[in-house]
């Protein structure tokens, strides 16, 4: 990381869209993924349910753990939102 990467980050300026490994949400999470692990067709879908309104990771990293752990435990097959990020990475990356 660069120091003006640095720098950015610490001043919270950094964005996760200038991440090149970054994934757009609705790829990781499509649709397969979802019905697969939840009741729903789509990450919106599961979003809305909790009366979340995201559109990037950054919007659920502003949302409190214990919240969006809690809707993650309660309408998906995972305890948690790491166990679900880490499980759509795993499998993104295995197609």
């Amino acid at each position: 990381m660069s120091f003006d990467d640095l720098l950015l980050e610490l001043k919270g300026q950094k964005t996760i869209q200038e991440d090149p490994d970054h994934v757009p949400l609705k790829e990781l999470f499509n649709a397969a993924f979802m019905r697969k692990h939840s009741s729903f067709d789509s990450f919106e879908e599961f979003a809305e349910k909790g009366n979340f309104h995201i559109e990037s990771y950054e919007d659920i990293a502003n949302i409190p753990d214990e919240l969006y752990d809690r809707h993650v435990s309660r309408e998906t097959d995972f305890a948690d939102w790491k166990s679900m990020l880490d499980q759509a990475n795993a499998e993104y990356k295995g197609k």
